[in-house]
């Protein structure tokens, strides 16, 4: 086989892995206010982490929280979708790939408030928080302690 025409098929490889690599990586959407500079942190986390994600900024956050059945109280800046899950607040991106591979039957996870340390929220003090599972019914219990 000629060099390059081996060379041609390497490249035509490489093009085709990275598009199923591309096609792979889980797309989490977010609505957030357009005024919050954490949540645009948080963006950034996910997509370090090898998230696509798509920002949708809207007036009324409240609305979008309980149009995708998340629990007031369990509330943050931002509610995301990905993989038929609801995410709320500042969520580690290990927790939603966990979240993602065991694939458990819940609404979702949520990292009530916006407690520093959490990612897009890093501070010099930060403190302890769960992120929680929250099931259909709205009921958490821990996924992960942090």
């Amino acid at each position: 086989m000629k060099h390059s025409t081996l060379a041609a098929i390497l490249a035509g490889l490489a093009i085709s892995l990275n598009a199923v690599a591309e096609a792979a990586r889980p797309t989490v959407e977010v609505f957030k206010s357009p005024y919050c500079g954490c949540c645009g942190k948080w963006v950034e986390h996910l997509k370090q982490n090898g998230f696509e994600v798509k920002t949708h900024d809207v007036a009324d956050l409240a609305a979008s929280r309980k149009l995708l059945g998340m629990p007031e109280n369990l509330g943050a800046c931002h509610t995301a979708k990905v993989g038929g899950y609801v995410v709320e607040g500042h969520v580690p991106a290990r927790d939603i790939k966990r979240l993602l591979a065991e694939k458990p039957e819940a609404l979702g996870l949520a990292v009530p408030s916006m407690p520093p340390g959490s990612p897009g929220m890093e501070s010099p003090h930060p403190v302890p928080y769960n992120t929680l599972l929250v099931q259909s019914g709205g009921t958490p219990r821990i996924f992960a302690r942090h």
